[in-house]
């Protein structure tokens, strides 16, 4: 794999966490307009330095919000894309408030298989490498749903195609 800057034929990202990088396989055939904007905000850039500014043990870690407390977005909201695909470990998945058609640039990893959540996010992609590093990203408070001080953030992430 390599990394590039056009994006037409990418197909993983790579997301590079303080202890290691993480290799997400995006799933077009799933998500295709939120599989566009992630590759779009990816390739401006705008996912680099960015907080896990939710996460909660055993269930998922959010991130993607450039105000970094779960408030704000790139602005641009997409119309959601679900799908029956499982919200197992690894799954990544958007983010979004109450109305199904409001999610914009945050997106979470799943921990531990959450099946609860089945078509009401939509799956954009899924970890094929790295789930440790996921792992370690720092917890929150399950007292304040999951808000985490002084949170871990994503060095950088680039889109990969195939070599």
């Amino acid at each position: 794999m390599t990394s590039t800057n056009s994006f037409a034929d990418c197909t993983k990202i790579l997301l590079r966490l303080k202890t290691g990088d993480v290799t997400i396989q995006l799933l077009p055939e799933l998500a295709p307009n939120h599989v566009s904007r992630i590759k779009e905000l990816t390739k401006e850039g705008f996912y680099n330095g960015l907080n896990f500014h939710r996460v909660i043990d055993g269930f998922m870690a959010q991130t993607g919000d450039p105000r970094g407390n779960g408030t704000g977005g790139s602005g641009k909201n997409l119309d959601a894309e679900f799908s029956s695909e499982p919200h197992i470990r690894g799954v990544v998945s958007m983010a979004r408030a109450q109305n199904p058609n409001s999610a914009d640039s945050q997106f979470f990893i799943v921990l531990d298989d959450s099946t609860f959540l089945d078509n009401q996010y939509t799956v954009f992609g899924k970890v094929i490498s790295g789930m440790e590093h996921v792992d370690q990203i720092k917890k929150g408070d399950s007292a304040n749903n999951g808000s985490v001080d002084n949170p871990d953030k994503i060095v950088s992430m680039e889109l990969l195609k195939e070599s």
